[in-house]
């Protein structure tokens, strides 16, 4: 049986950070040819090198993470704002004006931004980085309807509470006030776990996912509907 991802090419940014790990674990056992690259995408020029580098790609993967501020609104920063911003939203459109004309000329391909459901639902405390990954999102939606035309599906997972070390490492996941506000917030119980989160990433990107048009989902566990 195929699983829509045999052959494919995968590019998948960040590949040793937030959710890269298990999407390449994940995408390779489903038949992906993977492609990967760590760096920090706030060079402008480094979306275009990184597409030119990898050749065909039929599922471009967006993986973008810092460490999330955690400033008072009033005391938010331009060097904040301006750092948050750079690394997770101006990476968007460079990336995508680099692998869309070839996706393009092939009437197909996949997008999917690995976003956040702090843009879903108020966090204290979370300003910059809610409207940072807000950001990502808005333009998934306008892409998406921009692109469904040429054959081409761009979408986004809106996630939070779901087990990764970016932002819920170990010494987080043992503290009992978080245990506790795990069992208060999340109706699921518990943190999704990533293999879960990159198998609904692989099925969106697989040939069985073609009607999804500028969709954000949001994996939460219920935290965000």
């Amino acid at each position: 049986m195929t699983t829509g991802l045999d052959g494919k090419r995968i590019l998948i940014t960040q590949s040793e950070t937030f959710m890269g790990p298990a999407l390449c674990e994940v995408f390779t056992q489903m038949g992906a040819d993977v492609i990967t690259d760590n760096q920090l995408l706030t060079d402008p020029g480094m979306p275009a090198r990184i597409v030119k580098d990898a050749g065909q790609v039929d599922a471009l993967i967006i993986n973008l993470a810092v460490p999330a501020p955690f400033t008072k609104g009033e005391l938010v920063s331009d060097d904040e704002w301006s750092a948050t911003f750079s690394a997770l939203v101006d990476p968007l459109p460079r990336l995508c004006g680099a692998v869309l004309p070839q996706m393009i000329e092939r009437q197909s391909g996949k997008i999917l931004v690995m976003g956040s459901a702090s843009a879903l639902r108020g966090m204290k405390r979370a300003s910059t980085y809610s409207a940072a990954r807000g950001a990502q999102l808005a333009y998934v939606q306008a892409m998406g309807v921009e692109m469904a035309p040429q054959g081409i599906q761009i979408n986004a997972i809106a996630q939070n509470f779901v087990d990764n070390p970016t932002y819920f490492p170990e010494k987080t996941k043992a503290n009992p006030a978080f245990q506790e506000r795990l069992r208060r917030e999340v109706p699921l119980g518990r943190l999704v776990s990533m293999r879960e989160d990159a198998q609904f990433a692989a099925y969106l990107c697989s040939d069985a996912a073609d009607c999804f048009v500028g969709q954000v989902f949001p994996i939460s566990g219920g935290w965000a509907v």
